[in-house]
């Protein structure tokens, strides 16, 4: 008998970054590659005491089974949290705890995909939701992005020329590659066009409250007057991703059905993570706990900032976040990032290739650079040894980069 395996199968690849994070086991290897938050600011000391309280409080409730839709204390706490950010009408009944954001990437392919239908993204966009939304067998339409955000002459006419567009996916802050966040400007108009067409919207949104400079943006969500953004956040950024507790906020229409799947994938999250969540909210500040972090992040960030200005080649460009936890690198067009990346891990210093972040393939010059997990040090030490690679790399492998050409 031959084993046969489903067609979706065909199409689905290891994670490029959870690849190279095997490489970065070495200790003597400086990576910039996961997308990490500083583990030593992680509030472990108040996690325990947490934990040890809804133990000794809630004893076998904490244990047991529970609803699909969550903690209902701690969905209601969610709600609160958004309507104070600028949120609109968020409440408990629209809150549905996931297993980690990730999983609400993997439900929206579930309740909206069918082989063959259209998703528009950013380009370039999160990988992980490029690999969340492959196993649904679609076709990605990258519309062009530039610092402030979609291009919405494209989206226009892309949603007029593409048949079965299903949904719109984007991360307008501090967005995973490239860093960049959308204009307020952009946002309105992006949800003009939104509300005209009826389309869906998955608003990813894991990074928007680590921001170092600049005004807050409001979120897509709060400017969502039809119903149509459904977004997804975590603790994962703002508290520590082991846990694995991220939420998901839609309407009714798109509720009920995430819901459904949810059932059929994991039953609910896990019920002692979301109680010792809630517990450390009430407890204690996770306003203040990112407070305790911003500064670390800003420092780090303005590091390899002035690294890059210090060390790299000319020809090589890049982005400046006001927030989050990545930079995005442009080398000229002839250089490959993934054959810059050998030589790199030789020497001792690692990142993630860009071409990873383009579901349609191309731009394999590009690379994505994480500052937040590392010390200043080691950001420092790292980025010259980088500088170093990609000058002898653009010498030998990019002669018109080497003349100015």
């Amino acid at each position: 008998m031959t084993i046969q395996f489903a067609r979706r199968m065909q199409d689905l690849r290891a994670s490029e970054i959870r690849e190279i994070l095997k490489l970065t086991q070495d200790p003597e290897v400086i990576s910039f590659a996961g997308g990490l938050p500083a583990q030593e600011l992680f509030p472990v000391k108040q996690m325990i005491e947490a934990g040890i309280r809804v133990l000794e409080t809630e004893k076998g409730k904490a244990l047991q089974y529970s609803t699909t839709e969550g903690y209902f204390k701690l969905r209601t706490a969610i709600a609160h949290r958004m309507n104070n950010q600028g949120a609109a009408n968020v409440t408990a009944e629209k809150v549905l705890i996931t297993s980690g954001s990730q999983q609400g990437l993997d439900l929206t392919g579930k309740v909206f995909l069918d082989e063959g239908d259209v998703i528009l993204c950013e380009s370039p966009t999160y990988l992980g939701a490029i690999n969340a939304f492959k196993a649904y067998r679609p076709r990605f339409r990258e519309v062009p992005t530039d610092d402030e955000g979609m291009i919405i002459p494209e989206l226009e006419r892309m949603l007029q020329e593409i048949e079965n567009v299903k949904v719109i996916y984007v991360i307008p802050d501090f967005q995973n590659p490239s860093g960049r966040t959308w204009s307020l400007a952009r946002r309105r108009a992006f949800m003009e066009v939104v509300n005209r067409v009826q389309v869906p919207v998955v608003e990813d949104a894991p990074y928007t409250e680590l921001r170092f400079e600049g005004e807050a943006m409001p979120s897509l969500k709060s400017m969502d007057s039809e119903g149509l953004v459904i977004y997804l956040g975590t603790f994962s950024k703002i508290l520590f991703p082991g846990v694995r507790i991220g939420w998901l906020v839609a309407d009714k229409m798109f509720y009920d059905r995430y819901v459904l799947v949810k059932q059929g994938a994991d039953l609910h999250t896990s019920t002692l993570s979301q109680r010792q969540i809630w517990t450390f909210m009430q407890e204690y500040s996770i306003e203040e706990n990112v407070a305790r972090m911003l500064p670390v992040y800003r420092r780090r960030r303005d590091v390899m900032l002035e690294s890059m200005e210090r060390f790299f080649p000319e020809g090589a460009t890049y982005t400046r976040p006001q927030g989050g936890l990545f930079f995005w690198v442009v080398l000229p067009r002839e250089c490959n990032s993934r054959e810059l990346l050998k030589r790199s891990i030789e020497r001792k210093v690692a990142f993630v290739p860009g071409g990873s972040f383009f579901p349609n393939g191309g731009n394999e010059n590009t690379m994505r650079l994480n500052f937040s997990a590392m010390p200043e040090d080691k950001i420092r030490e790292g980025m010259e040894r980088l500088a170093g690679v990609i000058k002898e790399f653009l010498a030998e492998c990019c002669p018109r980069a080497r003349s100015g050409a």
